[in-house]
This record gives C-alpha cells, structure tokens and sequence, in this order.
C-alpha cells in the first residue's frame, strides 16, 4: 500500500514509517521540517518538504503520488504552550488538519489514521480511561484534535473516508536509530536523561501536591515502538469500519517514579525541584487499551518502564546532541 505520512520527520511519525516500510509499504514522509529532522527519514522513504498550511502544494503532492492511505502525525503538540498561545494550535493544527482531510477526500483515499491524544481527558475521576470515555479536552491541544476526530466522523458518513483514531498517553523511548530530539524538550523522560547527561542542571517537578500517593503527576507511558505497530494494526484493519483505540500499557508511573528509574538506570545523580503546577495538566492519566489489544491484537513490547527509559538512555548516549550531530540532521 501506498501511504502518506505527516510529521514523518517527527519523533513518532519517523519510526512509524519504519515500521510501514519493514512491513512491506511504500511510504512518502511529507513534513515542513519546522520541528522534524530530515536525519530521522527512513532512506526508504519518499521525502517530500511541505507545510499543510499550503492547499495548492499539498494537493499538487497528493495528484503527484497518489496515496491509498493516508497518516497524520504532524501537529502542534506542546500542551503548556497551547495554553499561552491557544491560537498556534486551535489554528494550525485543525486548518491544517482540515486540508490535509479535504486533500484526502478529493484524491479519493479511503483510510486515514489520526495521530490523537490522552489530552483529551480531564480528571475524569476513574482508574482507566475508556474508549467510551467523553472527551473534555484539557486544553487547546486537546480541542484541536477532537475537532479533528469529529471531521473524520462526518466524512466517513458522507464520504467513506475510513478512520483510525489512536489517542496515545505518553510516547517514550527510542529505537536504535530513531528517538526524541525537540526544541524545546518538554516530555519528562528526555528531560531526566538530559540532566543525567549534565546538560541540565536538575529536572523541575511541576507540582507536587496533586492528589497522588506521592503527590506528582502520574502518566502511562508506551513505547515509540509499540505506538508504531498500533499504526501498522490499525491502518491494515480499515477494510470494514472506522475506529477509536486507545494506546497505553495500562501501567501508572508518577513523576518521581521515572525520576527514581532514570537514576537506577543511568547510575546518575539527579536533581530535582518542586515547582508550581503547569496549567492543563490532570492529575493522571492512564488508558484503557482493551479494545485494540481485543480487536487488533495489540500487545506492548516494551511494558516495563525500566525497558522504556533504558531505550531512551541507549539513545541519548549515541545521540548526546540529538539529530545534529547526523549529517543531514537538521535541514
């Protein structure tokens, strides 16, 4: 199958086209490369630079390739940020979103699988989140990507553009060849690493008196990799309906807990200070996953966060300086 990928110069949406090549697809990355590495491109991959806010490009490059499915991972994605700068988000991402959906209905492609997210959900005063859950978005990040869930909605009903919408609750670790180089780093794993590096000098703890057994913030974390075989699943099952799953192992980690398993992995030091609480940011969150792992087969590699943090570890040591110090890598 041919797919088009967005955000394939990304953290997630790079190995999820490795993993559509390994699996046999052929894959064009499109990407603007505002936020994505050129380096993290599969050389299997068809690269093409392109930003989804541009209409007449983006739909010069669907009648130039014509791809059967369609991956959308490129986004705005920093939920502080968007609490700041609601506009960068309530705007880029849904008019962009909306292109590329409308791009996609008038090439004629029939699945489309959405990169979503666990922001979605406010405290919603449960252990699990279920995919029956109502969303209440967190924040602008949130609202935009279900703005964009309930577009897909409409146009499968009117046009039969089937769907996978994956909500994914904490991306973490890497590949051998593939992991997380943001400017600026925000997800709490890498920023640990950084300070076991010595690159920073301790790991602030936004908040620490949420109503948690140790009072931080406690997330599910799934593995890039795991996150890239639900896409593959889930892209392959569009035959007969549209979908959305939820993507977590199921496990809960606090803030101190990573904090605690980066210094037993790394052997480092790490230091760490209480600040106040970030706005947008619910107490805990962790999915429910049943559906996917019942319905697809989905099953986590990479479940134990020692494995999680220690492929992240592995990752920075080879890549002290991310991406730029691989030719290429930022351009």
């Amino acid at each position: 199958m041919k797919i088009l990928v967005t955000g394939g110069a990304g953290y997630v949406g790079s190995v999820a086209a490795a993993d559509l090549i390994k699996a046999g697809h052929e894959v064009i990355v499109l990407d603007s490369l505002v936020r994505g590495h050129r380096a993290s491109v599969p050389d299997a991959a068809m690269f093409v630079r392109c930003d989804l806010a541009n209409t007449t490009a983006l739909r010069m490059e669907f009648s130039r390739h014509k791809p059967q499915a369609v991956m959308h991972f490129a986004a705005n994605c920093l939920v502080g940020e968007s609490m700041s700068e609601p506009f960068k988000h309530l705007d880029d991402n849904v008019v962009c979103g909306i292109n590329l959906i409308r791009a996609s209905v008038e090439s004629g492609v029939r699945k489309f699988v959405l990169s979503s997210t666990a922001n979605l959900f406010d405290c919603p005063g449960v252990a699990t989140i279920v995919e029956g859950a109502e969303p209440r978005p967190v924040s602008p990040y949130g609202e935009s990507k279900l703005i964009l869930e309930r577009m897909l909605h409409w146009m499968d009903r009117i046009h039969g553009l089937r769907y996978a919408v994956l909500r994914y609750f904490n991306a973490a670790g890497a590949t051998r060849d593939r992991g997380e180089d943001h400017e600026p780093e925000t997800h709490l794993i890498p920023v640990v690493l950084q300070a076991a590096l010595g690159k920073r000098d301790r790991v602030l703890i936004y908040g620490g008196d949420y109503d948690t057994p140790d009072g931080t913030c406690i997330r599910d974390y799934v593995h890039v990799a795991d996150l890239a075989q639900a896409h593959s699943l889930a892209i392959g099952a569009l035959e007969t309906r549209s979908a959305t799953y939820h993507l977590g192992n199921g496990n809960d980690f606090s803030v101190k807990e990573v904090i605690e398993t980066a210094r037993r992995v790394t052997g480092k030091a790490i230091k760490t200070e209480i600040v106040p609480r970030r706005p947008g940011d619910p107490a805990k969150l962790v999915a429910d996953s049943t559906r996917i792992r019942r319905e697809l087969g989905w099953a986590p590699v990479f479940a134990d966060l020692d494995l999680i943090v220690r492929s992240a570890w592995n990752w920075m040591i080879e890549h002290p300086n991310g991406y730029s110090t691989v030719p290429g890598g930022h351009s």
